[in-house]
């Protein structure tokens, strides 16, 4: 039986009803890894900083499953996202284009002709990059047959490997698809070379269905959600595969006994409601309307801590309810995201291993940001020089160059403590090390200079405890 790849398109649904977290997105990853899923694709970059360490993080959590990330019709994109997405052990990028009149001339403002170019030259700029491209051909159905050949075929000549069509209006039922399939199979003998790919919308509650023909059409790779906001269901196409797959001579690597536990974590992280712990009323503790007061009691405290991802003894827990208690007595309410700023500055407080001696950091729009740091190690000079996707990601690259660890960057937070130019930036960075959760504070009128010292001080815990065991 043939193999049918299966990939995961969740995350990029995080727009359309729910929202996940930075944390909550690399559990996701974690968690469709485990199951067997075959690709996982993100969101692209949008805002580079911030984008590209989400990237960097999910791509180190992942161990056998592809990651994909879209690209923009640019050669700027092209390198801005194989920067971020080039650590991943199975890296894919994606060139997305409509192929349809409506969406090239309302969407895009492109004509045939400017398209098929810019098909062109992204795909052969993305492929002299990485070996796995994949041109996603974006309201193929109702594109002009003439043009979705030349479409793909532009897109093989360039050197895409997948060839994914899209049903993004989702009115077509199984049989249909299926003679779509069959005709473009029978136009275009280069489609042979390649793995063809499907994405069924879900408008007509045919999703499913179209997926499975298309498997059995000669399909070889579909797009399904472990948590579908109308797209095809992960879970329902991995059991009808492996249910029926000899009908249609095809099967899955999904891990069907961990299925539906595995399905249920991904739901319940997603649900609206469900998507955030419930001990601040199932929504974000990110929401700026969630809040404890003075007359939460260390027990609630604690608890809020829990939720936060930090695990801390009982000499740390009363620490921060302390600190807590002190700024809750003069504010009627206090938030989530203080309370970890309040974890970063009370917890596990500890000597430092590493102190920051100097730093410069160059950036512009022209030139690569490069950041040259320099640190005492127990009083010992040690330096390291990068190159990252902005200052603050060359300056966290360069720390990890001196001290030779990758830690996992489970939050970055950035906000003002004072008004005005001169006004004070505090910074807070938590790092994943060993399941646990490890937050550092840092203050200054240089941002820079506020991530760097609040990175330090998570990592001193970690080589604290690490130490210590």
């Amino acid at each position: 039986m043939k193999h049918i790849r299966i990939s995961d398109v969740t995350m990029k649904q995080t727009g359309e009803g729910f929202a996940l977290s930075f944390k909550e997105k690399i559990e996701l990853a974690k968690l469709l890894d485990r199951l067997g899923v075959d690709l996982i694709e993100l969101e692209g970059i949008r805002n580079a900083r911030i984008d590209a360490l989400r990237i960097k993080s999910i791509a180190a959590a992942v161990q056998d499953s592809a990651v994909a990330v879209p690209v923009q019709l640019n050669a700027q994109s092209v390198q801005q996202t194989w920067s971020a997405l080039q650590q991943a052990r199975h890296p894919r990028l994606q060139v997305c284009a409509p192929v349809s009149p409506v969406q090239m001339e309302y969407l895009f403002h492109k004509k045939p002709e400017a398209m098929l170019t810019a098909v062109r030259e992204t795909v052969a700029a993305c492929r002299a990059l990485c070996a796995d491209v994949e041109f996603v051909a974006d309201d193929a159905t109702r594109s002009e047959p003439a043009f979705l050949q030349q479409a793909v075929q532009t897109a093989i000549e360039a050197g895409a490997a997948t060839i994914t069509l899209c049903d993004t209006a989702g009115t077509m039922l199984p049989a249909e698809f299926t003679r779509f399939i069959q005709q473009l199979y029978a136009a275009l003998p280069a489609l042979q070379d390649v793995t063809l790919g499907v994405s069924c919308a879900d408008t007509l509650a045919m999703a499913n269905a179209c997926a499975v023909a298309a498997a059995g059409a000669g399909a070889g790779e579909l797009k399904t959600a472990a948590y579908p906001l109308g797209s095809a269901n992960l879970a329902s196409i991995a059991r009808l595969l492996a249910a029926k797959g000899e009908a249609v001579g095809a099967s899955t690597g999904i891990r069907v006994t961990q299925l539906s536990r595995i399905a249920e974590q991904i739901t319940w992280m997603c649900q609206s409601g469900k998507n955030k712990n419930s001990l601040f009323g199932g929504v974000s503790t990110e929401d700026p309307g969630i809040w404890l007061t003075v007359h939460d009691d260390i027990a609630a405290v604690t608890k809020a801590v829990q939720a936060l991802g930090y695990d801390l003894s009982e000499e740390d827990a009363v620490r921060v309810y302390d600190a807590f208690r002190s700024i809750a007595e003069k504010r009627d309410r206090v938030s989530a995201r203080e309370l970890d700023v309040i974890v970063a500055s009370a917890a596990m407080q500890v000597p430092s291993t590493y102190k920051l001696d100097t730093y410069v950091v160059t950036s512009g729009n022209t030139i690569s940001a490069t950041a040259h740091i320099k640190l005492l190690k127990n009083g010992v000079p040690v330096e390291g020089v990068t190159i990252g996707d902005g200052p603050i990601d060359a300056a966290f690259l360069a720390i990890e160059k001196i001290t030779g660890c990758h830690y996992e960057l489970d939050d970055f937070q950035l906000q003002a403590v004072t008004e005005g130019r001169e006004a004070m930036g505090q910074t807070v960075v938590k790092l994943r090390s060993g399941g646990k959760v490890y937050s550092g504070r840092g203050i200054s009128t240089d941002i820079i200079g506020a991530g760097i010292h609040a990175y330090l001080s998570a990592l001193n815990k970690i080589v604290y405890e690490e130490d210590e065991v």
